[in-house]
């Protein structure tokens, strides 16, 4: 079967079998990701609150550098710089393995992301022979300078420009939000060429004349990372500073944050693990009424909706970093050099990149905010990692864009692919039509495994078809406003893709090792599924209201209801399931 396309998964069924799960990763990619969690375990945590205090400016990049040792800097380089040339889902691994260390996971994924990739992907040849080893081993730090005080979301705003003064270049502006740049040896510069209407892209090194740093900004969370205004004044580069062709800028930064925003989904993966594994024991371990509080209905719920929020986002995760790194390899088999094949690779599934940053963050906040309340009023002192994470967690539904402005771009990305006939949204959603016109289905429920789940997930895909396919017919070329209209349409999306994964790889684990001993799996599963209902119904009816009206409007709320209708189930029963399993491990007990 030809591999799936970028945001085919809402009108193609997959099968278990053409996913990745977890389960499957081999023993050097398990020592890849073990060698990172030693490394947070030795190195980092004993020294959050050093880090967090900033009083040793000189700590964190001590510790990224002594990561760069340990080759945990360079396991996504190719080998000809001197990395450990790994494929693009183990680094997707290594990025969940540094997830939750606080701080220092910020610096690090900085670093490894959007300090190196530019050069790395858009370099000539002598300035990656000249910065990526260096970058690669940790003797040199990097970071990225993109955001204005007047340009965030909009980046193609920016107002620092670049002159070219006879063979030599001029930076002139101001950028902020600059994490690593109290540190950086490298900085990745955008800014505009005289009048061009887009970015072109510098690389500027430490030192530089005119290269002037404002002091640490004090943030809510990630206190320890280093976030600085940076400021160019007559900043004199070299030509060959200029980083690919001129007004390519604005294209390295938006494949860039297409790779920032899957590796954070990896990211927040780890940081939501370790914070489930802290609640775990906290729970176990707290007594109240002469027993632990994990023996408590309203903890086990908790933990255990902490945990199937946590292992549907490892699936999803997961599942669409194989599509990505299928899709490189088709692309370099094909001739495609790997940097631009990886690219490509990932641009493909930029929708699909967008859903997993809003849905990682937004999981990520959820274990949170649940293991500060399981914690009680030990969560809320900052004698408590758990208090940390809830603080450092916030800040990722804010970069690598906003998650209202990805959820935006979702739909948006979708319907430029529908409109331009790579994706036939528009003919599924002409389906979808007819079928709310026609005879409902109610003919006899397979008896194969998961048959009412994978109708159930065929269903949120409908629903999903039918809000987008009746609002981009009513509003047209006005659907961009409808802001609200917009992030319900991601929501559905989101949630369908999802459950979608959850269920797959529950289904590809029965497959390959039985049925036997797998109901909390299972429950994992079903709990999910029946909570997503809910969600996708009232995004669906909140959207539907939003625009429709009279007899398309009952029918397509009556469309609604139908695709999100569930079986009747004892969820709290299944969740409870789910809970003990976690508490009997006194861990995070899936992965």
């Amino acid at each position: 079967m030809t591999a799936i396309k970028g945001g085919e998964f809402l009108i193609r069924q997959t099968r278990p079998e053409e996913i990745f799960t977890p389960e499957e990763w081999g023993e050097e990619e398990r020592m890849i990701a073990q060698t990172c969690r030693d490394f947070l375990a030795q190195e980092v945590l004993p020294l959050v609150d050093k880090i967090d205090s900033m009083e040793d400016l000189n700590l964190m990049p001590s510790l990224l550098k002594k990561a760069g040792e340990l080759g945990i800097l360079s396991i996504s380089i190719p080998t000809e710089y001197g990395g450990m040339g790994m494929d693009f889902k183990t680094s997707m691994l290594a990025a969940e393995a540094v997830g939750g260390g606080h701080s220092f996971s910020v610096a690090i994924s900085a670093h490894t992301g959007i300090g190196t990739l530019p050069i790395l992907y858009y370099g000539t040849e002598e300035q990656k022979q000249k910065y990526i080893p260096k970058l690669g081993s940790g003797e040199w730090l990097g970071c990225y300078c993109l955001t204005e005080p007047s340009a965030g979301s909009d980046a193609n705003s920016g107002k620092t420009k670049a002159t070219k003064d006879a063979d030599a270049w001029k930076i002139n502006g101001q950028k902020m939000w600059i994490t690593n740049g109290g540190f950086a040896d490298v900085f990745t510069v955008f800014a505009k060429i005289e009048d061009d209407e887009n970015l072109s892209a510098f690389i500027v090194d430490k030192g530089a004349e005119g290269l002037t740093l404002n002091p640490e900004e004090k943030k809510m969370g990630i206190k320890g990372s280093s976030t600085r205004q940076v400021f160019f004044n007559d900043v004199t580069l070299a030509d060959n500073a200029q980083l690919s062709e001129r007004e390519n800028g604005f294209k390295i930064a938006l494949n860039i944050l297409n790779v920032g925003r899957i590796k954070l989904a990896a990211a927040t993966l780890g940081a939501a693990k370790d914070i489930v594994n802290l609640s775990v024991k906290y729970a176990n371990e707290r007594n109240q009424f002469g027993r632990p509080i994990s023996k408590y209905g309203a903890i086990k719920y908790k933990i255990g909706e902490m945990a199937i929020r946590t292992y549907a986002l490892e699936s999803a995760v997961y599942r669409i970093s194989q599509n990505i790194q299928d899709r490189i390899t088709a692309l370099e088999t094909g001739g495609m050099e790997k940097g631009k094949a990886t690219l490509k690779g990932i641009e493909e599934y930029a929708a699909e990149c967008a859903m997993m940053k809003v849905f990682g963050s937004e999981v990520l906040d959820y274990v949170a905010d649940e293991g500060v309340q399981i914690h009680g009023g030990m969560g809320y002192s900052a004698e408590t990692r758990v208090e940390k994470a809830y603080r450092d967690s916030r800040i990722n539904r804010i970069f690598e864009g906003t998650n209202e402005i990805n959820r935006m771009l979702t739909v948006d990305m979708l319907l430029k692919k529908a409109m331009k006939g790579e994706l036939d949204l528009l003919g599924a959603a002409k389906t979808v039509q007819d079928e709310l016109l026609g005879i409902p289905d109610f003919g006899n429920e397979s008896e194969e495994l998961f048959a009412s789940e994978y109708k159930l997930i065929e269903n949120f895909k409908k629903a999903v078809l039918m809000v987008a396919g009746a609002g981009a017919q009513k509003l047209m070329m006005e659907m961009s406003k409808e802001q609200e209209v917009l992030m319900n349409i991601a929501d559905m999306a989101i949630d369908a893709y999802a459950a979608e994964s959850i269920l797959l790889r529950v289904h590809k684990r029965i497959l390959r090792d039985g049925e036997e001993g797998q109901e909390v799996f299972k429950a994992m599963a079903q709990v999910f599924l029946h909570d997503a209902a809910d969600r996708i119904h009232r995004s669906a009816k909140e959207a539907l209201l939003a625009f429709g009206e009279g007899d398309e409007l009952r029918m397509m709320l009556m469309g609604a209801k139908r695709f999100t209708k569930t079986s009747n189930l004892n969820i709290k029963d299944l969740r409870r399931l789910v809970a003990d399993a976690n508490i009997e491990a006194n861990k995070y007990a899936f992965g």
